[in-house]
């Protein structure tokens, strides 16, 4: 059978696989869509297909909702061409904990688009953006993207021009977005909520600064009218909720693509792009999700709380992002990437099998992170860690490897770990110097960076965009010889990397005197963790 808009003709055969299907029509759905749009999502990753669109499926089937969801890609335009082919289905599937899987044929996404300025696809979008009936545009499009600096805090060129040249052409991510902000104002200055839902804290407020910022450029540079920054700022017609979003959804692996095939469907290798984005037509992903917005939506929304998602205040929304962000998730996450990198683990499942490991991420979690916490009330944060600890991160379904996790390292570590040494200097009774785990990771993290393993073996460093900057640090590494902390001292008073300034604030001693020991011999990496998590 091959995923595409014919393959409900094979539907009893679907049944008998175990595939749930969507109970509407989709060319109904489909042409609703098109008509009056409500919803633009940017980016087709996998936690917005695996997530949100089946989560859309869900409110469809059961006549929540009448309409489905037109998702517009701006950094690579090879996962439309691939995604387009199976006429915009995806399979589900979703792996749990006991072993049971899920799989259900998603056809809650209307059609993909590329932002692609200047082609008839971002005409499309303008269009788009000229309905009234749009009621938001969500974004999962990673940190990084939102960014309007380079590294040294120059901005790019590509926002530069941008910036000169007004809405017209813009070439950068952020400068299409404000150019189809800019193509609502001139239509009627309709009413819309711009909703980041990427993994990051305070994201919605990372994106109202971007698009204030194109918005004051233009109305200076003569190229928009006040008008269009008034639009933009005054937090009546646009809004830009706060959101925080969770579930594990990997790369595509090739056990699901087996799956898949057995039960009858053709076609469901996964590829590889030439930007390295990992694309199939099926997303694998655990069962557990969480997704809470600020419900600032000022043209309406979709009833997305009939479908599990929580709506409430900013405040809470920020309360919830911080602790999963800061101590209940996340943290743990890039300290088992880490260290899985270094011990040459290959699956986050068989890390929770190492008795050490465990213990330091709990550690991490309950005896570092919890004491400055401020509970939600919505969701409690030990049963959150909890959780993690016990179901998820052992979950031996879920293909997800700790190289995966390890990217973008430099850019995580000061909200991962900075945001709670911040909340310990404030508190005024607790001591950052009695920490151990957190600058366990920092030395981790150190030791990570010469890209030898603790076998003493090369290894592949994941993407970061500062590792052209940092590696050449260690350059000279050599296991078991002397290690020159000078030339990275600088490196731990960098607060854009850690959030504070490690020698300022009295722990950069101790990340030495980790990092040191990690460095001493084979093995001295697994004997350190060891050392930590039974103190």
């Amino acid at each position: 059978m091959n995923l595409n808009k014919d393959i409900f003709v094979h539907k009893e055969r679907l049944t008998a696989e175990g595939f749930s299907l969507p109970t509407y029509e989709p060319a109904v759905v489909q042409a609703a869509t098109f008509e009056e749009p409500i919803w633009l999502q940017l980016g087709a990753g996998n936690i917005f297909r695996g997530f949100l669109g089946s989560v859309t499926q869900q409110l469809l089937n059961n006549q929540v909702m009448d309409k489905g969801i037109i998702v517009a890609e701006g950094y690579d335009y090879e996962i439309v061409d691939r995604l387009a082919a199976f006429d915009n289905l995806t399979v589900n599937v979703t792996l749990k904990s006991n072993g049971e899987v899920d799989k259900e044929i998603l056809a809650s996404i209307s059609d993909y688009l590329k932002m692609d300025t200047g082609t008839p696809d971002f005409a499309r979008l303008k269009a788009i953006l000229r309905a009234p009936s749009l009621q938001m545009i969500s974004l999962t499009i990673t940190e990084k993207g939102y960014s309007l600096t380079d590294n040294q805090g120059e901005l790019t060129d590509a926002v530069a021009e941008d910036f000169k040249n007004g809405p017209a052409a813009p070439v950068s991510y952020m400068g299409k977005i404000a150019a189809l902000l800019f193509e609502r104002f001139t239509a009627g200055q309709f009413p819309v909520a711009m909703v980041s839902m990427d993994n990051m804290s305070h994201n919605g407020e990372k994106l109202q600064q971007a698009m204030t910022r194109f918005a004051k450029e233009w109305v200076n540079k003569g190229t928009a009218p006040q008008g269009f920054a008034e639009y933009v700022t005054s937090g009546e017609k646009v809004t830009f909720p706060w959101s925080m979003i969770d579930k594990i959804t990997p790369r595509p692996d090739q056990s699901v693509e087996r799956l898949l095939t057995k039960a009858g469907l053709s076609d469901m290798a996964p590829s590889e792009t030439a930007k390295h984005t990992f694309v199939a037509p099926y997303v694998n992903g655990e069962e557990t999700q969480y997704l809470v917005i600020e419900d600032a939506f000022p043209n309406g929304r979709p009833q997305l709380e009939e479908a599990g998602v929580i709506f409430t205040d900013r405040q809470t929304v920020n309360q919830v992002e911080t602790m999963k962000v800061t101590t209940c998730l996340n943290p743990l996450h890039t300290a088992l990437a880490i260290f899985g990198c270094l011990l040459g683990y290959t699956s986050i499942h068989e890390e929770m099998m190492n008795a050490d490991l465990v213990a330091l991420i709990k550690k991490l979690g309950y005896d570092e992170g919890l004491p400055v916490v401020v509970d939600p009330k919505i969701l409690d944060p030990k049963r959150f860690i909890d959780e993690v600890i016990t179901v998820r991160f052992p979950n031996p379904y879920i293909p997800d490897i700790p190289q995966r996790i390890a990217t973008d390292t430099s850019q995580k570590l000061s909200v991962r770990y900075g945001e709670t040494l911040k909340a310990y200097l404030r508190s005024g009774t607790l001591s950052v110097t009695q920490l151990q785990v957190i600058p366990l990771v920092f030395a981790g993290w150190l030791r990570y960076l010469t890209g030898i393993n603790d076998d003493g073996t090369p290894m592949t460093l994941s993407p970061d965009p500062l590792l052209d900057q940092l590696t050449p640090l260690f350059a000279d590494f050599e296991l078991g010889a002397p290690v020159n902390i000078e030339k990275i001292k600088a490196l731990l008073s960098d607060e854009k990397i850690f959030g504070v300034d490690l020698n300022q604030i009295g722990l950069a001693d101790t990340v030495f005197t980790f990092f040191t020991e990690m460095c001493s011999k084979k093995g001295a990496v697994k004997a350190v963790i060891k050392k930590v998590a039974t103190s």
